[in-house]
């Protein structure tokens, strides 16, 4: 009994330390998602991306110095599928909020893997789901006097979504086949080179001291602490409790739409919010007890 408790502590520190580490790393994508909105005025959202992909692979790279050479081929594949995963998501992402608010592109980003999750228990009575998340998102779109959704912004929006839901389980694999933050550097790589072709039309006006040190501290935001942080919190919980506490993310993006964007929300979109929330909280717990 003595072993057993002995063996707990440092299995709940480390949940417990993961917990904290999702949460430091939702308010930082979302809080740098509603600080990114002046670059991506100035520069336009792929040129935006571009760069930050290409500063936080510069940063991290310095820093952990990948040993390239000696990878093996499954690992070469991690970092190549999560990288361009990384890319799609992300070119996606800050297209969506550039033609729609961020609580709205949040919420239907999730669209993408509730809907995978729900598909994996099956039919039933846990299509209440993704039902209550459908419907949030079409109180959403309404702010009281007409609709918000912008077609492209919401096609960009689902394009996250999908990149989302492939990005878990990526970044899953990638710690599990790389050491440290590896992993983590070499994707980062591979989305820059990615996200090439479509920034590098506008990235020179983004060469300047303002430019590069707005774009600097963006990177650090989102994408390098966020991602660096969900690894490492990867490794210390399961895949279903981080999933879970990921569900409370469309509720951290509405409020830093409000706070950061000025962008106020009614009742009803308010109430949209929380049954995304909820849907996604939902379908993450029904898989974990269908696993259990």
């Amino acid at each position: 009994m003595a072993d057993q408790q002995v063996m707990a502590q440092p299995n709940n520190a480390g949940l417990l330390s993961g917990i904290l580490l999702c949460f430091a790393s939702m308010s930082s994508i979302q809080f740098g998602s509603a600080f990114s909105a002046t670059a991506i005025t100035a520069y336009g959202p792929s040129a935006t991306t571009f760069l930050r992909l290409v500063i936080a692979a510069a940063v991290l790279a310095l820093l952990v110095r990948p040993p390239m050479r000696s990878y093996s081929r499954e690992q070469w594949k991690s970092a190549l599928f999560l990288g361009v995963t990384m890319a799609g998501m992300t070119l996606c992402f800050f297209a969506a909020i550039d033609r729609i608010p961020l609580g709205l592109a949040v919420a239907i980003e999730f669209l993408g893997p509730l809907a995978v999750a729900t598909w994996a228990l099956g039919a039933g009575w846990r299509l209440v789901w993704p039902l209550a998340a459908f419907l949030g998102v079409v109180l959403l779109s309404h702010d009281g006097e007409g609709w918000i959704g912008d077609p492209v912004g919401v096609l960009f929006a689902c394009g996250a979504g999908i990149g989302w839901g492939s990005y878990i389980i990526l970044m899953k694999k990638s710690g599990k086949v790389f050491r440290g933050l590896e992993g983590l550097s070499m994707s980062l790589i591979v989305a820059a080179v990615v996200a090439a072709p479509f920034g590098l039309p506008r990235v020179g006006e983004a060469l300047n001291p303002e430019g590069l040190g707005l774009m600097l501290g963006l990177a650090l935001l989102v994408p390098l602490l966020p991602y660096a942080l969900e690894m490492i919190a990867l490794r210390r919980m399961p895949m279903s409790a981080f999933g879970i506490l990921m569900s409370l993310e469309p509720a951290l993006g509405a409020l830093a739409g409000f706070l950061v964007l000025s962008q106020p929300m009614t009742p009803l979109q308010m109430l949209g919010t929380g049954l995304v929330v909820a849907a996604s909280a939902g379908v993450t717990s029904s898989a974990n007890a269908a696993e259990g």
